[in-house]
């Protein structure tokens, strides 16, 4: 690097220590919230005239974000497609009616607050203007993690979805779509003109905070965004299982997380491809090229625009290095890229005796290096999908490529898994007769690893053929024979047909993707009889959904008490904060056969 370069990356790196204070000065100036966002974004705009694009200190105006104003028309935005949930199962299913999707979730909410403000639903025939501005009181938090709020000075019944707001806030917002039959609006954040009590900005940690999709609660207590956490678990189930509400169980208080910030063992930042590329570039042969860096990080709230993103203070401190690595290596090679690209961010840990570590021989830069008690843990980021991450859970080891889906939140899965052990088997005092283990969507093996000790046997169960492979191979780091737990490659909803542990004497583990579990595989869970039933999601609106089946009866299915009859009591729900400072939240259920009749093999048998 040159001398005048590296000087112009020594000023700039000063510029961002001293802006991030600016800005939160800012966000403490009391009477100042009018001001607070539009001031953010004059920070953002200087930074980007100040500071280097990249490590190399080059000048790059590629990496501003443009104003709202200056965007193109977002069309019939609503929330940002989620591949996951097209086609939800509810979409050919007579039985399942709901798919659980963040438009379905805000429509109930929206529904909700209009109920309990008395509001009376009418035709809104004088709207604000789009690109107007109003004032808002925001009333809640929706359970997509978004303000819902009513027009100042109005008597409309039209609610207004505003993100980064709290219950309490009155806001300025720039509305840029009516929805008139739903009865909601979406709407930018212009400016806080009065806090709500539960405002913290003292508490925001990252400079994208407000711009950036990827957090929604920085501003809030961590002991609020459980609470909000909790109430989302519950509106789920009162909104989403069919279920009336005394066979609803209360819903436990959602364990956070040990880590609030660096808790992320994955990042998937991502750059577009360059400005006048086309998608019809390929097949006609073209090749396009960047004339300037493109913004590598992750989509601004509400478009499809993607901002720079420096780095993330979600993700663990190894893949905040890797972060900054990668974005160097995209500069430094960006003449070899001729279209968009995603940057995989994964942590690895190797665990070395302590007796073993010699410091001084540590020549990684990039390691991070953690003291575990009798082991030093040393975590790295892998950038390669096909590539091997290890990961301990406790004393458990799992070994995946990094490309593969494992949960990203390492340091609450301890917790997570000793919750699960605790409360899948029924008290020893009820005389069970339950020896073996089912894990349906059983993955790389996380839940038939950590159960086994639990059973005389555990099955785990997936589509994935490289799943099974990754499973296989766990089982046999973690010293579990064959006999203890093996893993088979089959379709989740064709599964039960092989089963020979008789149902009496079985739990099944469900931890199915976002869409939950499908009409076949329901109805075979039902036939099939299971003692007991734990699921885990990270779509409780689905997962809600699928309960109420099992708990309210499946239509034409008899599981042992008559057709349409329900097999299952809710015995716990609750949830876990796999991502703090954000929307979302993990539930588990666990269910239980209702007494008076068990499944054994496929005969029912009286119980007492």
């Amino acid at each position: 690097m040159t001398h005048s370069l590296f000087l112009r990356f020594f000023v700039s790196m000063i510029f961002l220590r001293s802006a991030r204070p600016a800005f939160r000065t800012l966000l403490h100036g009391g009477h100042r919230y009018s001001n607070l966002f539009s001031a953010r974004y004059s920070i953002a705009s200087t930074m980007a005239d100040a500071a280097p694009g990249h490590s190399l200190g080059e000048k790059r105006q590629a990496s501003e974000t443009p104003l709202r104003s200056e965007e193109k028309s977002r069309g019939s935005f609503r929330f940002k497609n989620n591949k996951r949930m097209k086609n939800g199962h509810a979409e050919k299913s007579q039985i399942l009616k709901t798919n659980g999707s963040n438009e379905e979730v805000l429509l109930e909410d929206v529904k909700d607050l209009l109920k309990r403000l008395s509001l009376e639903t009418k035709e809104n025939s004088n709207l604000p203007e789009l690109r107007s501005e109003i004032k808002v009181d925001i009333k809640e938090i929706s359970s997509t993690g978004d303000g819902l709020g009513v027009q100042q000075d109005s008597d409309s019944d039209q609610v207004y979805v505003i993100p980064f707001t709290a219950p309490g806030d009155t806001v300025t917002a720039k509305i840029f779509k009516h929805f008139t039959k739903e009865k909601y609006s979406m709407a930018d954040l212009v400016a806080v003109q009065t806090p709500s009590q539960h405002r913290d900005d003292s508490l925001v940690n990252c400079p994208y905070f407000s711009t950036c999709s990827g957090c929604q609660f920085q501003m809030l207590p961590y002991e609020y965004q459980l609470q909000h956490k909790k109430s989302i678990v519950a509106k789920a189930y009162k909104n989403f299982s069919n279920l009336p509400p005394e066979l609803i169980p209360t819903i436990g208080d959602t364990i956070g997380s040990p880590l609030q910030y660096g808790y992320r063992t994955k990042l998937t930042p991502h750059f577009d491809g360059p400005p006048d590329a086309r998608r019809s570039d390929g097949r006609n042969g073209i090749r396009r090229k960047f004339n300037e860096v493109p913004p590598i990080g992750f989509m601004k709230k509400g478009t499809r625009i993607t901002i720079d993103i420096e780095d993330c203070p979600i993700g663990t401190d190894a893949v905040r290095k890797g972060n900054k690595r990668e974005r160097k290596r995209v500069v430094d090679n960006l003449s070899n890229y001729h279209k968009g690209a995603t940057l995989l961010l994964r942590e690895s840990t190797q665990r070395i005796p302590k007796s073993d570590f010699d410091v001084s021989k540590e020549d990684d830069d990039d390691a991070v290096i953690e003291d575990r008690g009798d082991f030093i843990h040393k975590k790295t980021c892998v950038t390669d999908p096909n590539a091997k991450t290890t990961e301990y859970i406790d004393d458990f080891q799992f070994v995946n490529p990094a490309g593969s889906f494992f949960q990203n939140n390492n340091s609450i899965l301890p917790v997570f898994t000793q919750y699960i052990r605790e409360n899948i088997l029924p008290p020893q005092s009820s005389g069970h007769q339950i020896t073996h283990l089912i894990d349906a969507y059983s993955g790389s093996g996380l839940f038939t690893i950590t159960l086994s000790a639990l059973f005389q046997s555990s099955l785990g169960i997936d589509i994935s053929s490289s799943s099974i492979t990754s499973a296989t191979t766990n089982a046999t780091l973690n010293n579990l024979p064959p006999s203890s737990a093996r893993f088979i490659a089959a379709d989740a909803a064709a599964l039960f047909a092989s089963i020979e542990t008789p149902a009496s004497e079985t739990v099944v583990m469900i931890d199915p993707p976002r869409k939950g579990c499908d009409e076949s595989f329901l109805r075979q869970l039902v036939e099939y009889g299971p003692a007991r039933v734990v699921y885990v999601s990270c779509n409780v609106h689905s997962q809600a959904r699928d309960i109420g089946v099992l708990v309210g009866g499946m239509m034409g299915v008899d599981g042992g008490l008559g057709k349409g009859e329900g097999c299952y009591e809710i015995e716990s729900i609750r949830g876990f904060d796999f991502f703090p400072q954000t929307g979302h939240v993990e539930g588990v259920a666990v269910l239980r056969r209702k007494a008076g009749e068990e499944k054994v093999g496929g005969d029912v048998e009286k119980t007492e």
